[in-house]
């Protein structure tokens, strides 16, 4: 099969799009499938993954506000060109925005199926950039665009709710894959956890069952809400470990100076640094998914995630973690107070890794394929032998 892949974001830059769409790729050679990619022109990105061709256009980098690059100036006919010469059997449209709706159009002149991942709230991101006015436009326009399409894949039970609220039609439940290869407890590193300990309030308690290690990996950006962790920052039975970069990091380090803050890292590291934790928590209220929520529960660590969004869909509440309105610090420092005295943890973090064992990329790689071929090769009705109707 031939699929085309629009997205908004692709590397250089590493965001949950970029990483779900480096995955179909990889299932993709491995199947023996040509996928032909058309993302926003950056800087250092490559021209080539996994044997497949990524064609640029050209675009205005916002990814210090949004995780997407904007189009601009792209002639009609380039953009059709490329999608028309590479003649897909199904346009795939990561997250799609300007670049991916744009795209539909000229897939529905082609007569090309389009498929539709819905990953990013962008009207969600625009209220924490003081653009509130934006934000029931914004949705208007993703719900459009995501109307426009043959099929759409929401990642969890809330972001289907929300399309199909907004009118969108179609709407199917595809999850994530993990990783469950590289995140794992047996990466866990007790040198890592002794060295965190005696990172910060020396006068607390370093046993174990007083003193806990509570880490967030991510974006560090405003909409990530990161700052609400501030009141645990503040009590020396409780060392945050904060992984990843991004525009807020110096803020951060003023707002949670007893933090420790590793920046950006991947691999073996990472996969270290969530089994290494006690408890993860991920306060964004507007993530659809959030995959570094599923790659702790892989790692054994339980989380603690808001009411809102994808993560809820993630977490067992009072099993494998907590379901909280981790905006109230004092909901939030009572999860964590009642994980750090509970006495079962070695069957929490046995509990966390199986809920999510089973979601391998390869797994739901195979349920995007049958997406695929329902759309290309639609089932058509059988018809009835006594009536002569269609079934």
């Amino acid at each position: 099969m031939r699929i085309g892949i629009v997205t908004e974001s692709f590397l250089p830059q590493v965001n949950g799009v970029t990483n779900s769409v480096l995955r179909i790729l990889e299932f993709l050679a491995e199947e023996g499938h040509q996928a032909l990619v058309i993302a926003p022109e950056s800087a250092g990105g490559p021209s080539e993954y996994f044997g497949h061709r990524i064609k640029r256009v050209p675009s205005l980098p916002l990814q210090s506000i949004l995780p997407i690059g904007l189009p601009v100036a792209v002639p009609r006919r380039k953009l059709e060109f490329l999608i028309d010469g590479f003649a897909p059997d199904i346009l795939h449209l990561a997250s799609p925005f300007v670049l991916g709706g744009y795209s539909a159009r000229i897939a529905k002149r082609l007569n090309i199926p389009t498929l539709s991942v819905y990953q990013t709230d962008l009207a969600g991101f625009a209220t924490h950039y003081g653009m509130t006015m934006a934000h029931s436009g914004l949705r208007k326009i993703v719900s459009k665009i995501h109307s426009n399409t043959n099929r759409t894949l929401a990642p969890s039970s809330s972001a289907k709710n929300e399309l199909v609220s907004q009118g969108v039609e179609n709407v199917h439940l595809w999850r994530r894959g993990v990783n469950t290869k590289l995140f794992t407890p047996l990466k866990r590193d007790e040198n890592l956890y002794k060295q965190w300990l005696k990172f910060q309030n020396a006068e607390a308690s370093t046993n174990r069952g007083e003193k806990i290690v509570v880490g967030y990996v991510g974006r560090l950006a405003n909409e990530k809400r990161i700052s609400d962790l501030q009141i645990l920052d503040l009590d020396p039975l409780i060392q945050l470990v904060i992984t990843g970069e991004g525009p807020a990091r110096a803020k951060l380090e003023r707002e949670l100076p007893n933090a420790i803050f590793t920046g950006f890292q991947s691999g073996e590291e990472l996969a270290s640094i969530y089994a290494t934790l006690d408890l993860f928590i991920h306060p964004g209220p507007n993530e659809t998914f959030c995959q570094a929520v599923q790659e702790a529960l892989a790692s054994g660590t339980p989380c603690v995630v808001p009411k809102t969004g994808g993560p809820a869909d993630l977490v067992t509440h009072g099993t494998t973690g907590y379901i909280i309105d981790t905006s109230n610090p004092y909901e939030l420092q009572s999860a964590v107070t009642h994980f750090r005295l509970r006495n079962d943890r070695e069957f929490v973090s046995e509990i966390s890794r199986d809920s999510v064992v089973e979601r391998t990329w390869s797994r739901v790689n195979h349920q995007l394929m049958r997406h695929y071929q329902e759309l290309v090769t639609p089932i058509k009705p059988q018809l009835n032998l006594v009536t002569g109707s269609a079934a």
